[in-house]
């Protein structure tokens, strides 16, 4: 006798296929463990960017098949999945897709059963607790306390668990005591295909933040590249030519070419050049124009140092007077208590 196949998954399949042979990015969710409440915020947050639909992996399977995509892509992106959800989006790729569900995740408690997905490391150092019966407690599940400066320290970093192993009830309610709730929640791409490419999500977890440095380094490093080499493009013209005109005064000036940039320059050079050289002459060889400059350069050569000095003494005349004022307004102990 053939079973009879219930309507109402034939119609799920069917709805599944449409959804499968739409263009854009299609995924697959594992919700296990997430509670229905905060399911529902979820979906209605993301509604509007994404389709969020439940299924079996028997009907997703088989909507798979009558899509005509590939069932060894749909292995790949159901391992390890125990709970499945399809996800599909016209408009985003599949980064931003694994970006956008990756902001629902959260961590929980441990419970008696949970599978720790990463090494859970206790660190050591003082904690909040007072002392107490918290200290066997913690010893017991293996986390090494002692009672230091009236507080529960743990004496060294330990391992409580390794990634892949079974969490115990003790070591799960210590562990919530300490504040480390190591079960993520939340809606976890397993994998998604893209114009026929499946990505794991291990491909699809881009560091943002350190991309961004190399792009805006490797941007800095091209620049300096193409002035050094002179070569002209729209952002590297204005420093280009700034270094040109620079190098071009330093060349006008040591070939003593006059004109209006280099006029004000080489006429200061030769005034201090001349003053110099008079400074080495007999005072009798001197008229009364340039004694007199030589002795302004001398008198502004020596008002130099003078200032300096007359400012540090003014701060320290000052720092005398704050001390005197603390020591007069501050008599001993005796003021304190009247």
């Amino acid at each position: 006798m053939i079973p009879k196949v219930m309507p109402w998954k034939k119609d799920r399949v069917k709805v599944l296929s449409d959804l499968l042979k739409q263009d854009g990015v299609v995924g697959i969710i594992d919700v296990e463990g997430v509670p229905a409440i905060a399911m529902l915020g979820m979906r209605d947050t993301l509604r509007n960017q994404m389709t969020l639909t439940m299924a079996k992996k028997t009907l997703v399977r088989r909507a798979w098949k009558n899509a005509g995509m590939s069932v060894d892509d749909l292995d790949i992106l159901l391992d390890g999945v125990n709970l499945p959800m399809l996800v599909h989006s016209d408009t985003m790729s599949a980064f931003q897709l694994y970006a956008e569900l990756d902001k629902t995740k959260t961590g929980r408690a441990a419970k008696a059963g949970d599978i720790a997905p990463n090494d859970i490391i206790i660190e050591a150092g003082p904690t909040d607790f007072p002392p107490g019966p918290i200290v066997g407690e913690f010893n017991s599940v293996g986390i090494p306390a002692k009672i230091e400066k009236g507080k529960v320290a743990i004496l060294k970093t330990v391992t409580a668990v390794e990634k892949g192993e079974e969490i115990n009830a003790d070591l799960g309610l210590m562990l919530s005591k300490l504040e480390i709730h190591p079960i993520e929640i939340g809606l976890i791409l397993s994998g998604a295909i893209e114009g026929g490419i499946v990505m794991p999500a291990s491909d699809l977890d881009l560091d943002l933040d350190g991309f961004t440095a190399s792009v805006k380094s490797a941007t800095s490093g091209a620049f300096n590249v193409a002035c050094n080499i002179g070569w002209f493009t729209n952002e590297t013209i204005p420093s280009l030519l700034s270094k040109a005109a620079g190098e071009a005064l330093s060349v006008a000036v040591e070939a003593g070419i006059p004109n209006d940039e280099t006029m004000p320059i080489l006429i200061s050079r030769a005034h201090s050049r001349m003053l110099a050289l008079a400074g080495q002459m007999d005072s009798s060889a001197l008229d009364d124009d340039l004694s007199s400059a030589l002795g302004s350069a001398a008198t502004a050569a020596a008002a130099a140092p003078a200032e300096t000095e007359a400012a540090t003494d003014e701060s320290d005349a000052a720092e005398e007077e704050d001390e005197e004022e603390e020591e007069e307004s501050f008599g001993g102990l005796g003021d304190l208590f009247g």
